[in-house]
């Protein structure tokens, strides 16, 4: 009993207490609770989507954002929405990946792309897990076809303009609070906008948001560890 929790202890210094000590002075002790806050969040919401029951109040916000609906604000909202489809997020992902790599920030490059490709294939692969009817309670003005749960706009955007954020920010200090502030209410918006165009219920935004926080937080976790171990600091020359 002795050797087996003395080989339990010795394995805990070794192997476990080394990368949680790492993480934790990357992230910080409140990135990490509020990681593992999202996580219970998400567990929640998730179970009860895949019990396919129904949330009250995610009617009962849409039909409150819908009574502000006029064509003034459908066409501010179907352009917001855009910079969040598909074509648009991997139109910048291209270009923002060449920027980088024409630059020679080969290490930021491969995790960007890692990043964006990690993100796409959580929301397709959450979406067919779930397989969430979107919301039909009024005449729609745009067509989504794919599964409502979580929303890929607002996974995507996180995950997209969340990590470029993180670059412009390192890259420009003295602006990141302008860089994170711009992207937060960008980010917002694109969530708002699939609310108001009743595409998405508020549930499928908000685990939207928090898979991609995760990702996001996650991909640049693993940036971080990376430079810090010399294995891609500044340039790649």
């Amino acid at each position: 009993m002795q050797n087996s929790l003395r080989k339990l202890i010795d394995f805990w210094f070794t192997h476990v207490h080394p990368r949680i000590a790492s993480l934790i002075a990357t992230i910080g002790i409140a990135g990490l609770a509020t990681c593992l806050l999202i996580i219970y969040v998400l567990a929640q919401l998730s179970e009860d989507v895949w019990e396919k029951e129904a949330f009250a109040f995610d009617k009962t916000i849409l039909l409150w954002i819908h009574q502000f609906a006029n064509p003034t604000w459908d066409n501010i909202m179907v352009n917001i929405t855009r910079i969040g489809d598909p074509t648009t997020v991997v139109t910048i992902t291209i270009i923002t990946f060449v920027i980088l790599w024409w630059k020679r920030y080969r290490q930021e490059a491969k995790v960007f792309a890692l990043n964006a490709l990690g993100g796409a294939i959580l929301s397709y692969g959450l979406k067919l897990a779930f397989s969430k009817p979107r919301p039909q309670l009024w005449q729609q003005i745009i067509i989504e076809k794919t599964y409502s749960y979580p929303s890929g706009h607002a996974l995507g955007s996180m995950v997209l303009y969340g990590f470029i954020a993180y670059l412009l920010a390192s890259h420009y200090p003295k602006s990141a609070k302008i860089i994170y502030t711009f992207a937060v209410v960008l980010i917002g918006a694109i969530g708002l906008s699939r609310l108001y165009l009743g595409v998405h219920w508020p549930t499928d935004v908000i685990a939207g948001y928090g898979v991609g926080y995760l990702w996001l937080i996650f991909s640049i976790t693993m940036l971080k560890l990376q430079k810090s171990r010399g294995l891609g600091i500044g340039r790649t020359h």
